[in-house]
């Protein structure tokens, strides 16, 4: 007998250059051997499949099936499940920057317990991680409640011994082992990978492993029998049922040819758990952060050696060595960040949208590429009749009434188009027809045929009497249909199907499958000698009446979602398991640009680089496995873009786990809702859209206080370095640059509930490293112009010139270096005029009253003998107002140049 071995990972990963690359090849792997396991399945007939797992069509014996349990495991695949929350906990902190804030305020303790500056460092780091760790806390658990399975039992025929009568139960998925026989309704989820072994009008919803709307029908074939699809996709079998994919209508036995981890579901999962790739906000962090350190690194050690040779005292110049090192680190940046990200998740909540991962926030912001499936997005992800058509393409009622009249009278599960025939009648139609027609009898469905038919008796009206002439209806596949026609009705005539004539009919139905439409050809035949039963064999000699027309039709806001989608930078490309003629209708419908739509297979011939390229210039990719959508999501990373992924089938999570930003939605399938970092409560691009700008406004204010605080901060240890060359004694206190470092941080505690520019939000926002030490170096020595001027100002005009007089020289570059340091905030945070043509938000101009307010208070309050300040003469402020008026002045103008010189502020 062949049993199924479980695979593990190691056995199928091959070597790659990166963790990333070989969990992409592992993928690919896995997914390849299991695909070909199970189309072998499908190619050979049901008794053999039976073979294959030691089966019968009884079932298995109760012992039989706990043996297997215990040799295969539990019927589930791998999942990813947040960490505990001391491990969640921990991660919180994991900062460059932090690790940098807990190095300073350890080296302060060893210098001094009592510092308090060990306090205020201790608190932005406790506070920092544990806004970070609440947040996504919080946000995981909103996430796993909306995980709940629609169904945890199926039905599954088992015996209570070799001898006994087979009996049918509901047994807990988790515990279907293969060799189980299933039995299937309308409404199940299919719990295994099955090879199917009878089955009756069955169609299934692959929408989730596939990407297509429609269901299709399944039947137990085998390769050489009519309508089997020869394919190595198990997708595309029509023979097996697949974990993850549901009935819609009609019945079904099968037998589990695999279960868990070894399903075709379960060959994606496996991948799909441990350590995710870094994402665009990671990268960019990361990068910011060591430029920051590297600044401290050079600047701190160079401050200690001057401060040595020229005061002599190397004690004291380790120790302003220290208070620069705090001084030039933004060490608010940590809790900024996570303020910042944790208010914007609470907006988007707002907006119906669940953030599981906060740095998500920042990637939404700077996405510039969306790849996403149709269904549900750009559709409404429900079957509609679109058109009914004559024989020449033109809409005609007879059609409709003749394909209602099917749809109304069959006795059979009624699949979706059947449905949506219904739907498209009116409730005072239907009381007409009930009226005018009575049933017969019916041919049911059947996979071979691909149709099927009613046998309606025209009842007497208006008190006629006798018996009514019997009509046969029959819908179905355009091909099967047609090969039954003799005639045709033509402008109400009924005319002989010529050979041309077919030629133009089969033409008609084409053009409608190219626009993206599902087409089914409506037939009648009027009965000579009416009787109570009918055949296959009466399907013949019919008169074709027309076309009905399907689709899912596109989302009404669907192309003003697009369009502002486009407004604010983002290109959006389709990326859908679904055929590429639907797939380029539905587009056009929304005003994508089509182009030339590009199919899976072809980006398995390219290389890395040609798939750049093609991916590149491509808007729309059909029939993709999720292998090859992973691969472009990678591709267009790859040159430059931050990608988000839209997606909610067990065939997107690899592409939304690789995405810098995986949004899924609430109805998604699990291993989908695992994967992504954010999930929509309602699948709307408009929805989405929100969250972009709320993306945007975050990334804004975050990139704000990093510029504003690195580029002061450099100008203020810039100040220290001239001052340390060339004044006898310390420009400022270590306490005092504690103290002005404290209250300016305070006050950018509000940077998070700041506004930003429209013009800012209009186009993707990234990290840039290397623009931010730009920013610095350019824009943090204006401050250290006007701080020299205050200690010329200090040294000449108040004559503090001496030691004895060092305590007014501090003090008065305390408050011009907090209040410009404050002030210049409202120069940075826009690049209009500030106050006049851009003003902040007001909690950002409360802060920053009461850190002026704060900073003029402190010399003349009785904090400020413990602090080393004195009080300052009267004619120190006109000084004050001058020196901040020009540098308000200088700013604006330096400003200007910058913008011009190289196209950015922020």
């Amino acid at each position: 007998m062949t049993m199924l071995t479980p695979r593990t990972p190691a056995k199928l990963a091959p070597p790659g250059r990166s963790r990333r690359e070989r969990k992409a090849a592992e993928l690919e792997s896995r997914t390849r051997l299991v695909g070909e396991r199970l189309a072998g399945i499908s190619a050979g007939p049901g008794v053999r499949a039976l073979q294959s797992v030691d089966a019968s069509p009884s079932g298995l014996t109760h012992a039989e099936a706990a043996l297997r349990l215990e040799r295969h495991g539990a019927n589930v695949v791998a999942q990813e499940r947040a960490p505990r929350w001391y491990v969640q906990l921990a991660k919180a902190f994991r900062n460059p920057f932090i690790a940098v804030l807990v190095f300073l305020a350890a080296v302060m303790y060893w210098q001094d317990p009592a510092d308090p500056g060990v306090v205020i460092l201790s608190a932005m780091v406790g506070i920092s991680g544990l806004l970070r760790f609440w947040q996504e806390y919080r946000s995981g658990r909103a996430a796993d409640a909306l995980g709940q399975l629609v169904t945890t039992t199926c039905a599954v025929q088992r015996r209570a011994g070799s001898g006994s009568a087979p009996t049918t139960f509901e047994a807990p998925m988790d515990q279907v082992v293969p060799g189980d026989v299933v039995k299937l309704a309308a409404g199940d989820l299919i719990p295994a990978d099955l090879r199917l072994l009878t089955a009756k009008d069955l169609m299934i919803s692959q929408a989730a492993l596939s990407g297509e709307s429609l269901p299709v029908a399944k039947a137990d074939t085998r390769a050489q029998d009519p309508g089997q699809q020869a394919t190595t996709d198990p997708v595309e079998a029509d023979n097996l049922a697949l974990m993850g994919t549901s009935v819609t209508s009609g019945t079904a036995t099968g037998v589990v040819v695999a279960t868990g981890g070894d399903t075709w579901f379960g060959s994606m999962a496996g991948s799909l758990v441990g350590e995710r790739p870094q994402t665009n906000f990671d990268t960019g962090v990361r990068k910011v952060s060591f430029l920051l350190i590297r600044f401290m690194l050079v600047m701190v050690p160079v401050v200690f050696m001057i401060n040595g040779l020229t005061k002599g005292d190397w004690d004291e110049a380790f120790l302003f060595g220290i208070a620069v090192a705090v001084g030039l680190t933004p060490e608010m940046l940590p809790m900024v960040v996570s303020a910042n990200l944790a208010r914007g998740a609470v907006a988007m909540a707002r907006h119906k949208v669940v953030v599981k991962r906060l740095n998500a926030i920042q990637n939404l912001g700077a996405m510039d590429v969306l790849c996403t499936d149709k269904t549900g997005t750009l559709t409404e992800d429900r079957i509609v009749l679109d058109r009914y058509l004559d024989v020449h393409g033109n809409e005609d009622g007879e059609v409709l009434e003749y394909g209602y009249l099917n749809a109304h009278f069959q006795t059979g599960l009624r699949n979706l188009m059947d449905r949506a025939v219904i739907d498209r009648v009116g409730e005072a139609e239907e009381v007409v027809v009930d009226a005018r027609f009575s049933m017969v009898d019916e041919i049911p469905f059947d996979f071979a045929r691909r149709r099927m038919s009613v046998v309606l008796a025209r009842n007497p009206l208006m008190g006629g009497s006798g018996p009514g002439e019997h009509v046969l209806i029959t819908k179905g596949a355009v091909e099967e249909v047609l090969d039954l026609c003799t005639h045709m009705t033509d402008r109400g005539e009924t005319v002989e199907l010529t050979e041309q004539l077919r030629w133009h009919v089969t033409r008609i139905a084409e053009d409608n499958n190219r626009r993206g439409l599902r087409v089914l050809a409506v037939a009648t035949r009027t009965v000579d000698t009416p009787r109570d039963t009918y055949s296959v064999a009466d399907e013949d000699g019919l008169t074709l009446v027309g076309f009905l027309a399907f689709l899912d039709p596109p989302k009404a806001d669907a192309a003003r979602a697009l369009e502002a989608l486009a407004d604010k930078g983002i290109a959006v490309k389709v990326v859908t398991g679904d055929n590429d003629l639907v797939a380029a209708r539905v587009c056009a419908d929304v005003g994508i640009d089509v182009g030339t739509v590009v199919l899976g297979p072809e980006t398995d011939a390219l290389d890395d680089t040609g798939l750049r390229a093609l991916a590149a210039r491509t808007t729309v990719f059909a029939k993709v496995n999720p292998v090859q959508k992973a691969r472009i999501v990678r591709a267009l990373q790859a040159d430059g873009h931050t990608v988000g992924f839209l997606g909610d089938g067990i065939n997107d999570a690899a592409a939304l786990r690789d995405a810098d930003v995986g949004i899924s939605v609430d109805t998604a399938v699990d291993i989908a809702k695992e994967s992504a970092d954010i999930i929509l409560l309602e699948k709307d691009l408009t929805v989405l859209e929100q969250g972009v700008l709320q993306g945007r406004t975050t990334f804004g204010n975050t990139i704000k206080y990093i510029k504003m605080t690195a580029s002061s901060n450099f100008g203020n240890v810039f100040s220290v370095l001239v001052a340390s060359a060339f004044i006898p004694f310390q420009p400022m206190l270590a306490i005092m640059l504690l103290v002005q470092n404290l209250v300016y941080d305070i006050a950018q505690l509000a940077t998070p509930w700041d506004r930003m520019d429209e013009e800012y939000l209009r186009r993707p926002r990234n990290w840039d490293a290397k623009g931010i030490g730009r920013f610095m170096v350019t824009i943090g020595p204006i401050s250290s112009i006007f701080d020299i001027a205050m200690f010329l100002i200090m040294w000449h005009v108040f004559a503090a010139n001496s030691e004895a007089s060092q305590s007014l020289f501090q003090s008065g570059w305390f408050i011009e270096g907090l209040l410009s340091q404050t002030l210049i905030v409202h120069m940075i945070r826009t690049r209009k005029i500030p106050f006049i043509q851009s003003r902040a938000s007001w909690p950002v101009m409360v802060m920053t009253v009461l850190a002026v307010l704060t900073g003029l208070w402190l010399p003349f309050s009785p904090l400020a003998p413990s602090l080393g300040f004195v009080a300052l003469p009267a004619s120190y402020f006109p000084w004050l107002i001058g020196v901040l008026l020009a540098y308000c002045t200088l700013t604006q103008l330096v400003k200007t140049w910058y913008i011009r010189r190289f196209g950015t502020w922020l």
